[in-house]
């Protein structure tokens, strides 16, 4: 029986961040392309929502511009010690996750992409192309996009044990002033808290902990923190996301390619997901334009390898109370130390095929 020629060149299962550029990119690079996508836009998530200079220039690549508020750095708080680490590569900006889905959703619509509302729920391969089932597909290449606890991950043997204690991530919104022009990092006892200006009067404060505990009783834990907010409204619910570290054996299998978190992701400590989503997805497409997907794996180990080693080490350093109370001070009297380190994970520019 004669195998049926594959509808697009490149289907890509799920609709985030990562999944819409690597969508924007494939149609750039001549491929047909669609996205199946089962929610509608715009797809919320707990999510720092802070993007990084290395973002903020990989969106503008894609001329996705969306609304946010631009910040200068990184600031680091313990109490009333803080250290402060300017961007030298331009300001980073804090946008809604919604509003970051709303302009890639846009720019993919206006690109002629088709979203499908629809689950992969399995795919087949063969050496023509790649057969998604849920309903049926046909592509000659697949890429997986579905997020951090990707099932198209575990369904094709690539998922690792992930080492280490899990960590969670709690979101929500208040109506209030940012208090500085800098991102904020608080540094407590078992977690930390994001505080990151996402529009006129608004801030997002995210919580990352090991701790199951509702999101007051955690953010209590950053006294300082908690009083600033006591007279502001909270405007969204509390949104949750985790365990957060998730490991793959590989980025490929075959004719299916992993993105964004499905990829693989350390923790949100270093607040580069959304940077690193945008840029792997530039290099995933490199490599199946240039004729090498075979490359995909090695490249993206070469791309991530800063944040991986800088996550890892904030992690062991948080898991040790001795050394997690040494972070800010480090940080505000090793002297360019702190901003070397902020610099270093800022930018992030795909290492291309040979």
């Amino acid at each position: 029986m004669t195998r049926a020629r594959p509808h697009v060149d490149v289907l890509v299962a799920g609709g985030g961040p990562a999944g819409l550029a690597a969508a924007l990119h494939a149609e750039r690079a001549g491929f047909t392309v669609a996205v199946a996508e089962p929610r509608a836009a715009p797809v919320d998530k707990a999510c720092g929502e802070g993007l990084m200079p290395g973002g903020v220039a990989a969106l503008r690549a894609l001329g996705v511009h969306p609304p946010g508020v631009p910040f200068a750095g990184i600031r680091y708080v313990t109490g009333a010690r803080h250290a402060e680490a300017r961007f030298r590569a331009g300001p980073g900006l804090g946008v809604r996750r919604t509003d970051l889905h709303n302009a890639l959703h846009d720019a993919v619509a206006k690109a002629g992409i088709p979203v499908l509302p629809v689950k992969v729920a399995r795919v087949e391969q063969d050496p023509d192309g790649v057969t998604a089932y849920g309903p049926d597909l046909r592509a000659r290449w697949l890429v997986a996009a579905d997020g951090l606890h990707s099932p198209l991950r575990r369904a094709l043997g690539l998922d690792a044990p992930a080492p280490g204690p899990p960590r969670y991530g709690l979101r929500r919104h208040y109506a209030v002033a940012p208090a500085s022009e800098f991102v904020e990092v608080h540094w407590g006892a078992r977690a930390e808290a994001y505080v990151t200006p996402v529009g006129p009067g608004l801030v997002g404060v995210a919580l990352l902990t090991g701790e199951r505990a509702p999101y007051d009783d955690q953010l209590a834990g950053f006294p300082d923190l908690a009083a600033r907010l006591a007279g502001a409204d909270a405007v969204t619910p509390v949104r949750g996301a985790g365990p957060l570290h998730r490991r793959a054996t590989h980025r490929s299998k075959g004719r299916v390619l992993l993105a964004g978190d499905a990829a693989g992701y350390v923790d949100a400590i270093t607040g580069e997901g959304v940077a690193l989503a945008l840029v792997g997805a530039e290099l995933l497409v490199a490599c199946l334009a240039g004729g090498r997907p075979e490359a995909y794996d090695a490249g993206w180990r070469r791309l991530t390898r800063r944040y991986r080693v800088l996550t890892g080490a904030l992690l062991r350093a948080r898991r040790n109370p001795a050394a997690a109370r040494l972070i800010v001070p480090l940080a505000r009297y090793v002297p360019g130390a702190f901003p070397t380190a902020v610099n270093a994970v800022a930018r992030h520019r795909p290492g291309f095929p040979g």
